[in-house]
């Protein structure tokens, strides 16, 4: 799909690559059977840092728990062998839990009489320095810049006095202890003999000489994590998306309405880029669902919008980029509108691929890919789960039907990813000609259910019309005949950046798969 100017990757000019074979790697907070979940450990967002050496999870109860790799350095592999993506020999990757710190706290807005829960909504790695990890995470209010290294702390020595050794008359047993006068003490002072002497008329308790430990430091390496800034007051509504832009030195952060711009140096000013709030709030018909910078290029972004469009702008064009460089929209079907069109044609998640040349959304119902060069339409379309079109009524009423998926791809930009019901997550082959989709589940066995429905679209839809078709015939089942569980949703995942690793979230575990 990717790998130079043509769009297209080494890869898909040889054909199709086969389907991955997905092997379960690790779980974290493993759940044991009937152990109810905690509101607050179930985890909200998840974030490979751009080496892949790296993960951070952030969770409802505000706070980030950062993981680090640890089969690198066990089997000597290097970063250029890392750096290949169709690396042969792809051995089992593995993480450990490296720290966690407190993020976010609930507050109260007594302005607006109006409770802010703790809950991370996003986490965003930024550019590393001198060993130390740096981090913007964020709740719907206030983001804030974390900065996590390993400090020396200083832990002093209780002195070992051991009562038996004492001299019976509390004195210390025949012996003074007489530093010479040019003695160099830890703190580099001199000892005057005449004040520094112990007697041997002392009379107070203390161990014999030989037994002494004197309190001095040892130094000692712990994890720190600090908080340096902290960015508030900016969003009147709740942040659903926060980038960090390729120059390293400014992000973005969007809400419902409103798109601002920071510098990671200055927490008490942004930059209002983008305003779509109109003058009479009974106007409004769309609002702002997710927004991402470009991978390389500093002054272009991409916001999506609950219409179901993709505006890319250029923050050179004005400093008020309300008029967009180019609008990513498909035109809908006619005669296919119903009362649930708008609704499931909201974007909740966007991404750039890593060459920047295509951008991945995700909708209720699908996946769709986007060539930045061609807005006439998207260039591929993937069926999450389109045996739930007949169960959108149900949906609405349980309010699934307003969950926000999010959606990942590979570093090559040859497959793609997202979440559906019932912990399960696909994985589609996008080079030209590829039916690759995978059906997995977020357990110790990931292929267990495989959904054979068609995946992308099509010229004819006589097999998609089967897939609804056969999914409509029993309720509560899948076109495979599992049943489906509206309760168990994977809504959060992230692709390594480097290889075909995969992490996920289902409620408070975090699960690990490699190909």
């Amino acid at each position: 799909m990717n790998g130079g100017d043509d769009g297209e990757s080494v890869a898909s000019s040889a054909g199709p690559q086969p389907p991955l074979d997905w092997k379960f790697s690790q779980v974290f907070g493993e759940r044991t059977a009937g152990e109810e979940v905690q509101e607050v450990d179930i985890i909200s967002a998840i974030e490979f840092d751009k080496t892949g050496d790296h993960l951070a999870t952030g969770d409802r109860g505000g706070r980030v728990v950062l993981f680090e790799r640890t089969d690198m350095k066990e089997h000597g592999r290097n970063r250029r062998d890392l750096e290949r993506t169709d690396y042969p020999g792809s051995r089992h990757p593995e993480f450990r839990y490296k720290t966690e710190f407190q993020s976010h706290e609930p507050e109260f807005d007594y302005l607006k009489s109006l409770e802010i829960e703790e809950k991370i909504n996003k986490i965003r790695w930024c550019q590393t320095a001198n060993s130390a990890l740096f981090l913007l995470s964020t709740n719907d209010k206030t983001i804030k810049y974390w900065k996590v290294q390993e400090k020396k702390v200083k832990k002093i020595s209780e002195m070992n006095v051991d009562p038996s050794k004492v001299a019976g008359n509390g004195s210390v047993a025949n012996a003074s202890v007489s530093p010479s006068p040019n003695h160099n003490l830890a703190n580099g002072g001199f000892v005057d003999q005449s004040d520094n002497c112990l007697s041997k008329d002392a009379s107070f308790p203390a161990p014999a000489i030989s037994s002494l430990r004197l309190p001095v430091t040892s130094n000692e390496t712990s994890l720190v994590a600090r908080c340096r800034r902290v960015y508030a007051h900016a969003h009147d509504y709740h942040i659903n998306s926060i980038s960090t832009n390729s120059d390293g030195e400014t992000f973005i952060s969007a809400d419902d309405l409103r798109i601002n711009l920071w510098n990671l140096e200055i927490s008490n000013q942004s930059f209002n880029i983008v305003d779509v709030k109109p003058t009479n709030m009974e106007d409004l018909t769309e609002v702002i669902t997710s927004a991402e910078f470009h991978p390389t290029h500093c002054n272009t972004l991409a916001y999506s919008s609950s219409k179901g469009s993709i505006r890319l702008i250029d923050l050179r064009q004005s400093a008020l980029c309300d008029l967009h460089s180019k609008i990513f929209e498909e035109q809908e079907a006619p005669g296919s509108r119903s009362f649930f069109t708008e609704i499931i044609a909201s974007i909740s998640d966007i991404k750039f691929a890593r060459d920047g040349r295509h951008i991945l959304s995700r909708d209720y119902m699908t996946l769709k890919l986007w060539d930045v060069n061609m807005d006439s339409g998207p260039v591929a379309t993937f069926q999450v789960h389109e045996y739930l079109r007949p169960k959108l009524c149900d949906l609405y009423e349980n309010d699934s039907i307003f969950d926000k998926f999010e959606c990942c791809l590979s570093g090559n930009g040859q497959r793609l990813a997202t979440g559906s019901y019932s912990n399960l997550f696909r994985v589609f082959g996008c080079d030209a000609g590829s039916t690759e989709a995978t059906t997995l589940e977020a357990s110790k066995n990931p292929m267990r259910r495989q959904v054979q429905t068609p995946s992308r679209t099509s010229r004819g839809l006589s097999s998609i019309t089967r897939a609804v078709r056969r999914g409509s015939e029993s309720p509560g089942v899948d076109a495979n005949g599992n049943s489906f569980d509206f309760t168990t949703k994977l809504l959060h995942l992230a692709w390594h950046p480097t290889e075909n690793s995969i992490a996920c979230a289902a409620a408070n575990s975090l699960y690990m798969y490699y190909a």
